[in-house]
């Protein structure tokens, strides 16, 4: 019988005797990606052990994060956690200053909590949120988040970006294998089909580049690396006008609050204790011009009389102050084209309209699928197989991103303002249906809220509205004009909510069992000699 023992010892002495050799034959590398001057053979490959990780010694890192937002910044941690060597590369690293963003979900808050940064809403005067409040045409009505079962910190959060995304850049960074550093990437290194790292300019204005078996791409919304890696069909339909009310109460603490007004909803949510951040939602891709006072008019002749009256005057205040601020809401579906060696995440891969707030919740909740799926491997150089085995990625992620996506783009058609009739009846059918309390609001809000990522419960709560809009058309009894109408209604539900889903992908939107990559287990990468 052979001594495994006596074989695995005589194993370990070459291999031991080979790493020492290859320390006087060959230039020392610094480990986080500096190099010396001595040139490397091209087409030369060998490896190394780190803490368990093989990586390739002509490689930076492990992995390279292009982007250090809300996506890159938790990735970095997450993954420099589990002990990669991580090389972030960021544009500019000074604090953000943003006007969306800046409102999580309960459910982003557990995901943050499972990936051990919870601590990063702390001392950022960040605060909690238990709900929403609606309001139409005078009337109002609170829908709060079902938490019964959670423990009593969780809760949504609301907070400035900036604040945010420095914290978690700060917990990042503090990891010894993180690197942080400030620079522009240009574009991606591709030898074969496959991306090697990324080409970027430094702080300084130096070309450098970077290797990596793996790099991942999350720059953003303004992402000018995505072409590379996916099909993007990026829509914008509306614009938001930011503007932020000082010295005021909002009519429900602790809670977003959504007017459906004429021509599309208004937000009001607190990002400190002090402040409430305003969204005013205007449709299309142009807005009233701020220099030539065209915005000014615009929010106190439309929006200011729909606004609550609480908070009347600190609206108008706000925009006497004249910080008035515009950002293009975008949604563009997951489209991806898997490339051997990189990957797409955040906004740069995966967008929906913000009425929902939930583009971090689906961000965090990429990451915690991304890590689970990488936690096996030990060595990323296999960059075909790796890429293959990814490829689970895309379908793993859908309950979640899915759902908050299908939610967000049907909710904002169904809240703005329509001369349709059909149109109208649905509108006011969503605010009686939420209205109704128990099933009717806790359903839609846990949906809303990233706690009950079910696709499936969307579709049947959607049109569960849509019929309830139907019954009050019919009632106390049916006319021709009714019927019509409310045939129209179920049309234009239909039209709303099919497309969406068709552009989430059916199969993997509800049967995603059925998808192969679905059960592809982690393969046993080998190290490119």
């Amino acid at each position: 019988m052979v001594d495994y023992c006596a074989f695995g010892w005589i194993l370990a002495a070459v291999l031991g005797l080979a790493i020492a050799l290859s320390f006087f034959v060959s230039p020392r590398r610094n480990r986080r990606g500096g190099a010396d001057s001595t040139p490397r053979s091209e087409g030369v490959r060998s490896s190394s052990t780190t803490n368990g990780e093989c990586r390739s010694v002509d490689c930076d890192a492990d992995v390279i994060i292009v982007g250090a937002g809300v996506a890159g910044s938790a990735l970095a941690h997450t993954l420099g956690k589990d002990g990669r060597l991580v090389h972030v590369i960021e544009r500019d690293l000074t604090e953000p200053d943003r006007i969306v963003g800046e409102l999580l979900q309960p459910g982003g808050y557990l995901k943050l909590i499972e990936l051990g940064l919870q601590d990063c809403v702390e001392e950022i005067d960040a605060q909690k949120v238990y709900g929403y409040a609606l309001f139409k045409d005078g009337k109002n009505t609170q829908l709060s988040y079902p938490l019964e079962k959670f423990q009593s910190d969780v809760s949504g959060r609301s907070f400035h970006n900036g604040r945010f995304i420095q914290r978690m850049r700060e917990k990042a960074a503090s990891l010894p294998n993180v690197r942080l550093e400030q620079g522009t990437v240009t574009s991606l290194l591709e030898e074969k089909g496959t991306i090697k790292g990324v080409q970027y300019k430094s702080k300084n204005g130096e070309e450098k580049t970077a290797h990596a078996p793996l790099t991942i791409v999350c720059d953003g919304c303004f992402s000018n690396l995505r072409r590379s890696l996916c099909k993007p069909m990026v829509d914008v339909p509306s614009c938001f006008v930011g503007l932020v009310l000082e010295n005021c109460q909002l009519p429900f603490a602790n809670h977003g609050h959504v007017v459906l007004g004429d021509p599309s909803p208004i937000l009001f949510y607190p990002i400190s204790s002090t402040e409430i951040r305003c969204l005013v939602d205007v449709p299309g891709q142009k807005v009233p011009s701020i220099s030539n006072g065209e915005m000014e008019k615009y929010l106190k002749t439309i929006v200011a009389p729909q606004v609550p009256p609480q908070i009347h005057d600190a609206f108008i205040a706000a925009i006497d102050k004249g910080n008035i601020r515009t950002m293009p809401n975008r949604s563009m579906p997951a489209a991806p084209q898997p490339t051997p060696g990189a990957l797409l995440m955040g906004d740069a891969f995966n967008m929906r309209h913000p009425l929902t707030g939930g583009g971090m919740t689906v961000a965090l909740s990429d990451i915690v699928v991304l890590r689970n799926l990488l936690k096996p491997l030990k060595d990323l150089n296999d960059a075909p197989t790796l890429c293959k085995y990814l490829e689970s990625f895309y379908t793993l992620r859908k309950p979640v991103a899915s759902t908050i996506n299908t939610l967000a783009g049907a909710l904002y058609k169904v809240f703005c303002a329509s001369p349709d009739q059909a149109r109208k009846e649905m509108r006011q059918a969503c605010f009686d249906y939420l209205s109704l309390g128990g099933i009717f609001s806790n359903g839609p809000v846990s949906l809303l809220s990233g706690l009950n990522p079910r696709p499936l419960s969307l579709v049947l709560h959607f049109f569960a509205v849509a019929i309830y809009g139907v019954g009050r058309l019919l009632l106390p009894f049916p006319s021709p004009k009714g019927i019509w109408i409310g045939a129209r209604l179920v049309y234009s539900a239909s039209g709303i909510i099919f497309p969406i889903i068709k552009a989430e992908g059916v199969r993997q939107m509800f049967f995603p069992a059925t998808v192969p990559a679905y059960y592809r287990s982690p393969p046993v990468l080998k190290t490119i000699a």
